[in-house]
């Protein structure tokens, strides 16, 4: 993902899930293309930013609390987070944020 995704005027919440990975994609990539989809189409999913070069971050944009509550508790994403634990984190850290300001910069 390249794109700085477009996100209501706040107040919404941000879910910032920073990582590191072990060696190996062992099945990765497939999952984070499948779970990008699925995290699309739930309600209340506003958007997604992505990057890894080295320490891996995504922040997903999400209209409530209860909106992120529902994603992680999908059933395909339980088996993503159990998969994390076990194959292809070394660590991770997830953070939930309200957002209350953004601002923006376009040429």
């Amino acid at each position: 993902m390249s794109k700085i995704a477009h996100t209501p005027q706040p107040p919404y919440y941000a879910v910032i899930f920073t990582s590191e990975r072990t060696e190996g994609d062992h099945g990765y990539a497939e999952m984070a293309e499948e779970m990008a989809r699925l995290a699309s189409v739930q309600p209340g999913f506003l958007g997604v930013e992505s990057a890894r070069e080295g320490l891996g971050m995504t922040v997903s944009y999400w209209e409530t609390l209860e909106a992120i509550q529902n994603w992680k508790q999908n059933e395909r994403h339980l088996i993503a987070q159990s998969k994390g634990k076990s194959e292809w984190y070394l660590k991770y850290k997830t953070r939930i944020c309200m957002v209350e300001r953004d601002y923006e910069y376009r040429q």
